[in-house]
């Protein structure tokens, strides 16, 4: 049954994505993964000029480990999986009500289906493209390997980590805060012994390094312990007690007055903040992953001036804010307001308007970072790139993704065009804050092509049936 359950479940996956855009367009995906890694690893020597060997692979665990933390967070999905909170789409998952299995069982199933898909999508892609390609670039033939073997574990561990994280939160915000303190005490007690040598105790990282049995089972270990604690814990029932909300929709429409819609966009924050997930959102969708890859910078200071990783960070934090954008669409469809006079662009006008009040949130986090390093001499630019390059990346999602973000990314073409939308500018505003952290304020001419992109996504997706999304 366990093994039947699986397939049918990996079935269900394939036929939802390829349903949506089309078969070939799903299966492409690790296709232009592979091509990307594949072309960009014959730059591999000239990268290797201004970072040595050894930094490139610290970053490529990195960015796997940040892949497997911004997809790990099932303890906060795994309610609504096993509850039907998809709207119409009815998961295997939910079969827990009808089938001789237990909830948890089939919860297993569905996460490690989940895993499984990101290793096809991600993971082998890339590490064929390079496995390919390094006969040419004189890379011996076991480094494809042991990049394979890091790479799944480094992304694992993100995913279990942050797999464990969410599934306390949603049993215990106490024993959340308990756990989340002594992981910061230890992690900062950690780096102040260690500083940036710390990532080199990093178990994936040695196995990238030295192809030890003993890295690879400290790897193990360091996936296996957080993962089975995770899965031992899930429950799919709410833990917490019955509450009563008091009517918010009318103060929060009254402050929001300045904005075209303000009904909507209250809606949007209430459902949000109601969910439960939007603290959880902010933790482990933002904080985490911004913690990491400010970690994983710091490597680049010996290289670098400060001011240029901080801009560097800037950009990032700009990228990852406008993933917010999959937040505020993930409550509702378009289906459910199709019998009121509301059209697809004043929805999108909502959610943009929603989007801006959710950007206080990295707007402080910026000014407490650029405070905490010490270069408040540059916190104009920074902030300016940051704003500039979320707002941008909002844009580019709504042109290509309308009201379903979080699903139309795994369309090949979409993310070809958002990639090549988002990485041209990027790069030139990132070349423009080295020569210069101050020229970084170009950025704000972004907001020319962002609101043709914002303009030309509203008469893209008015009058089309997104009912099935």
């Amino acid at each position: 049954m366990g093994l039947e359950l699986f397939t049918c479940m990996m079935k269900e996956e394939w036929r939802l994505h390829s349903t949506m855009f089309g078969s070939l367009s799903f299966a492409l995906f690790p296709v232009l993964i592979f091509g990307i890694v594949f072309m960009s690893s014959f730059l591999l020597p000239l990268f290797r000029v201004v970072l040595p060997a050894g930094d490139l692979g610290l970053i490529t665990i990195g960015v796997f480990l940040l892949l497997g933390v911004m997809v790990g967070g099932f303890g906060l999905l795994g309610n609504e999986v096993m509850n039907r909170r998809f709207g119409q789409m009815s998961l295997l998952a939910y079969s827990a009500r009808s089938l001789p299995l237990s909830e948890r069982y089939i919860f297993t199933n569905f996460v490690i289906k989940d895993i499984v898909y990101y290793l096809f999508l991600w993971v082998l892609p890339f590490v064929l493209g390079f496995a390919v390609a390094s006969p040419f670039i004189g890379v011996p033939p076991v480094y494809p390997l042991l990049l394979f073997a890091s790479l799944t574990m480094s992304f694992l561990f993100g995913l279990s980590a942050i797999f464990l994280l969410s599934t306390v939160y949603s049993r215990s915000k106490t024993a959340l805060a308990i756990l989340f303190t002594a992981v910061l005490v230890i992690a900062g007690w950690a780096y102040l012994s260690y500083g940036a040598s710390l990532a080199d105790l990093f178990p994936p990282l040695q196995l990238l390094r030295n192809g030890t049995y003993l890295a690879l089972f400290l790897s193990c270990i360091l996936v296996a312990i957080p993962f089975t604690v995770s899965i031992a814990l899930f429950t799919p029932e709410y833990t917490g007690t019955s509450k009563r909300f008091s009517n918010l929709l009318t103060p929060l429409t009254g402050k929001l007055s300045f904005f075209p819609t303000p009904p909507l966009a209250a809606k949007d924050i209430i459902d949000l903040w109601r969910s439960g997930g939007g603290v959880g959102q902010v933790l482990f969708s933002f904080l985490l992953p911004l913690g990491l890859i400010w970690f994983f910078l710091s490597v680049l200071r010996s290289l670098v001036p400060d001011y240029a990783v901080l801009l560097v960070f800037a950009v990032t934090t700009g990228i990852i804010s406008a993933t917010m954008y999959t937040w505020i669409t993930s409550f509702d469809t378009f289906s459910s307001y199709a019998c009121l006079p509301v059209s697809v662009s004043t929805l999108i006008t909502s959610k943009i308007c929603t989007f801006t009040v959710l950007q206080l949130v990295p707007a402080v986090f910026m000014v407490i970072v650029t405070i905490i390093t010490g270069m408040v001499l540059y916190l104009i630019p920074a902030m300016v790139i940051w704003g500039a390059v979320s707002f941008y990346a909002l844009s580019v999602s709504i042109y290509l993704t309308g009201l379903t973000p979080n699903i139309l990314v795994y369309d090949v073409n979409v993310l070809l065009a958002f990639l090549v939308l988002i990485g041209v500018p990027v790069m030139v505003v990132i070349a423009l804050a080295f020569i210069n952290p101050y020229f970084g304020v170009a950025a704000l001419l972004l907001g020319i092509p962002a609101f043709g992109l914002v303009s030309k996504g509203y008469k893209r997706w008015e009058g089309k049936e997104m009912a099935s999304f």
